[in-house]
């Protein structure tokens, strides 16, 4: 446990080190991808699905395939990327369990878990149209908890999809930030979490962070 703890600590500090510049303005990764020429959709999605660990915040990571890919195409590659990165994720809390990852997330998060027993998939689901917690604290409280796979698994791959497409689109929109799609995009984005919020209350589910 121990040692996969220190390899995401030491894969966060290499990557920050030496590819900063990707975060910090994520119009360089396209630049980078261009580079990587035919196999710069594979990097996106292995630097997607791990970005998250490294405090990466998703929506930056979507955004930025948007600016290379396009809407389409980024939105296509951010979904796989997502869907990938919450699987390993889910994966790293179920093997190091509980007490660890609680310790880890911190305990404001403990009631959280408890919840996901009941109400997993409702839970996750708001959680990845609403991101109010950190995509990979998500996926490793997930992976700790009593939560079903399945559960797990088709809430995340139902909820993922709108808020990808939408940031997808809003990367896209970013190189000409004054037409039209760029406030379209922000305004789908505010009614995307909306619909979220309308969708907790209605199926009365619990969410306190």
């Amino acid at each position: 446990r121990i040692a996969v703890l220190v390899l995401l600590v030491g894969g966060s500090i290499y990557l920050l080190a030496t590819h900063a510049e990707w975060f910090e303005n994520p119009r360089m990764v396209k630049v980078e991808v261009i580079r990587w020429g035919v196999w710069g959709p594979i990097a996106y999605i292995l630097l997607y699905a791990l970005g998250p660990s490294f405090l990466v915040p998703g929506a930056v990571m979507t955004i930025a395939g948007g600016l290379a890919f396009g809407a389409f195409w980024g939105a296509i590659w951010s979904v796989i990327g997502a869907d990938l990165g919450a699987l390993i994720a889910f994966g790293a809390g179920r093997f190091l369990g509980r007490s660890f990852v609680q310790r880890f997330v911190g305990e404001r998060f403990q009631s959280l878990m408890e919840r996901l027993a009941r109400n997993g998939f409702y839970i996750i689901l708001y959680l990845r149209i609403v991101p109010v917690i950190p995509y990979n604290a998500l996926n490793l409280l997930a992976g700790a908890s009593p939560i079903e796979f399945r559960d797990y698994f088709w809430a995340s791959a139902i909820g993922i999809l709108p808020g990808t497409i939408l940031f997808a689109m809003l990367g896209d929109a970013l190189w000409h930030p004054m037409q039209p799609r760029f406030f379209i995009a922000v305004g789908l984005i505010l009614c995307c979490f909306a619909a979220g919020e309308v969708f907790r209350r209605r199926n009365k589910v619990t969410v306190e962070v």
